[in-house]
């Protein structure tokens, strides 16, 4: 596959670290865990939009855009790296942030990702959940066009055909690395919810013949529907490389188990994972995607879902920032003071 032939503009750290975790491994006593570190992508805190966005970007730059439009819940990975790629580039950047959640903590709904998108000189304005978030992102390009701008519009997530090429071009990357340290990959695991990672991941092993096994943990919606999207957007991908038809309907998998009661609220068990991979491996998860992806495999390793003798590589695919949004959900009384000498 030769992603040369698509417009990228290059703003990630690639390639992104493949690292073994040793202590959770010990501590499960499962599989071998190893961890893909698409936290390390380097802008603006990292994340696994940055891939995504190199690509998205080009296009922008392509089409004459000096301004682009995105759309996410308040606590927006995507709307964060997305603020930070167009700062990069000078171009403006404005955002309609939805209210998924209907939290009323300050820190939810200013801290963290909210913070930083308007630290890196974006624009936004709020949404009531439920929105067609798409047509509303739309409606506001249309009113910044009739002012002069050109506007280029990047659905929620990063999540189209170019977007995923970024995830494309992580496959190939995940297997080059390996291949290099003789890793032989059983499963990968991530978080999926807007669809372009899993779909990118789906089509890039494809078209490869990679025979890595994928399992996406849903952050949001039903399974039949989560794996329809990626389903959908994978075959576009397919299509997009020049490989249409590479991708099946049972290459694409979905465990939708670990939602608990919806996007963005994070679970007793995801706060337990985040503090097990910081604890255990000084790695910091988020508790919308990341830290919901990592309790799904701790508990599906706990199930023999994934088996002792077994390699599994997790996707971090960032978004520690929203930590900042969320310190209620964390409580650290049960931790003693240590005495004075």
């Amino acid at each position: 596959m030769h992603l040369s032939r698509f417009p990228r503009v290059h703003l990630a750290h690639l390639p992104t670290p493949l690292e073994p975790m040793k202590r959770l491994s010990a501590e499960l006593g499962g599989p071998e865990i190893w961890i893909k570190r698409d936290d390390c992508t380097g802008l603006s805190t990292g994340g696994n939009k940055t891939r995504k966005l190199e690509f998205l970007m080009a296009e922008a730059q392509a089409l004459g855009a000096d301004m682009v439009m995105t759309q996410g819940a308040t606590q927006s990975n995507h709307a964060r790296q997305t603020a930070a790629a167009a700062a990069r580039l000078g171009m403006q950047c404005h955002i309609l942030l939805e209210d998924r959640t209907g939290s009323n903590d300050p820190n939810y709904n200013a801290n963290g990702n909210v913070f930083l998108d308007y630290l890196h000189g974006a624009t936004a304005e709020k949404r009531p959940g439920g929105l067609d978030m798409n047509a509303e992102m739309e409606a506001v390009a249309d009113t910044f066009r009739k002012s002069g701008k050109t506007v280029y519009t990047i659905p929620g997530g990063g999540s189209n055909a170019t977007g995923a090429l970024g995830y494309v071009n992580c496959a190939f990357e995940l297997v080059y690395q390996a291949n290099e340290r003789g890793l032989v990959i059983d499963h990968l695991v991530h978080a999926t919810g807007s669809a372009g990672t899993q779909a990118g991941l789906v089509a890039g092993l494809k078209a490869i013949n990679a025979q890595i096994p994928l399992m996406g943990i849903g952050v949001r919606a039903p399974k039949p529907k989560q794996e329809e999207n990626v389903y959908k957007l994978a075959c576009a991908t397919a299509e997009k490389l020049g490989c249409p038809g590479v991708v099946e309907r049972d290459d694409v998998v979905a465990n939708t188990d670990y939602v608990g009661q919806g996007y963005g609220i994070p679970t007793p068990e995801t706060i337990k994972a985040i503090e097990m991979f910081a604890q255990l491996e000084g790695i910091l998860l988020d508790p919308v995607y990341s830290g919901k992806g990592a309790a799904g495999l701790i508990d599906l390793i706990g199930k023999g879902v994934f088996k002792k003798g077994e390699r599994v590589v997790f996707l971090h695919t960032g978004g520690s920032a929203a930590l900042f949004g969320y310190t209620g959900a964390f409580s650290f009384d049960h931790a003693a003071p240590i005495a004075a000498e």
